[in-house]
């Protein structure tokens, strides 16, 4: 495994991220590493995207609408 320092991160940034962690129950070192994962695209080990879960807990011939040209705050009909 390799090591990263970051430096110069304002104190609000820190402060953010330390709240982040805390909802997340794990430490800001884990939080960052998670971040990270993500902005690059990858997961934990293990992990899958979540459109994948999503998509594995539908249902057998469950058809959901296709939104894509649907305007801004327009409602799904179901």
């Amino acid at each position: 495994m390799a090591t990263l320092t970051i430096r110069n991160i304002d104190d609000e940034t820190k402060r953010l991220l330390r709240q982040r962690a805390a909802q997340h129950e794990h430490s800001m070192e884990e939080e960052v590493r998670q971040i990270l994962r993500s902005a690059v695209g990858r997961h934990p080990a293990g992990g899958r995207p979540l459109g994948d879960l999503l998509v594995g807990l539908s249902r057998p011939g469950l058809e959901l609408p296709d939104v894509r040209d649907r305007r801004p705050h327009e409602p799904i009909a179901l």
